[in-house]
C-alpha cells in the first residue's frame, strides 16, 4: 500500500521514520531515500545503524530551492533520477518491503525529478510505499491508500525559536 504524510504540522519525515523502524524491527528489508536533504539529520544516525535499513540520499546540500542556481537545480536533478533509479532496480529485484521516499513531494512541483520514473516504481512496486511532504501533486493522492495531513495548530518558530538539533532535525 502507499502512504502519504502531508500538510503544514511537524512530524511527516518523523511518522516515515517510525514505520521504517516498525518494518526493520519485523526484519523486513527498508529503502529510505531522502529527496532535497543533504544536511546532516538525526534520523540518519539511527538509521544507519539498523540491519534492515539501507539509505539513499543526495550527499552534497543545495539548501533552500528559491536559493538554488539553474545549475544546482540541474545537478540536484540528476542526483534524484539516480536515486530512483536505484529504488527501480530495488523494486525489481524485489529486495525490500518497504521503500520510503521522504521530502518526494518538492522535487515532483518544483520538476527536479523525472515525473515518470516515480510513476512507473509507484504502480510496479510490491513493497509498502511512504511518501512525504507538503503539497502533493494530484497523482501521489491519487495513488495513496493511506493519507494523513499533519495540521499546525502551534509551533515554537512563530515565536522566534529556531529549528533544535534532535526535535526538528
Amino acid at each position: 500500500m502507499i502512504h502519504l504524510y502531508t500538510g503544514e504540522g511537524k512530524g511527516k519525515t518523523t511518522a516515515a521514520v517510525g514505520l521504517a523502524v516498525r518494518a526493520a524491527g519485523q526484519d523486513i528489508p527498508v529503502l529510505f531515500a531522502q529527496f532535497m536533504k543533504g544536511n546532516d539529520t538525526g534520523e540518519l544516525h539511527v538509521l544507519k545503524e539498523l540491519q534492515q535499513v539501507r539509505i539513499l540520499r543526495s550527499e552534497k546540500n543545495f539548501g533552500f530551492y528559491k536559493q538554488m542556481s539553474e545549475a544546482d537545480k540541474q545537478e540536484l536533478r540528476e542526483i534524484h533520477d539516480r536515486i530512483l533509479d536505484e529504488i527501480w532496480d530495488t523494486v525489481q529485484n524485489k529486495s525490500c518491503g518497504m521503500i520510503v521516499l521522504d521530502e518526494i513531494t518538492y522535487p515532483v512541483n518544483w520538476n527536479l525529478l523525472s515525473r515518470d520514473r516515480l510513476e512507473r516504481i509507484l504502480q510496479a512496486a510490491d513493497a509498502e510505499i511512504v511518501l512525504t511532504g507538503r503539497d502533493p501533486a494530484p497523482f501521489l493522492e491519487e495513488a495513496a491508500d493511506y493519507i494523513t495531513q499533519m495540521r499546525c495548530l502551534r509551533h515554537p518558530y512563530e515565536k522566534g525559536v529556531a529549528a533544535r538539533r534532535g526535535v526538528e532535525y
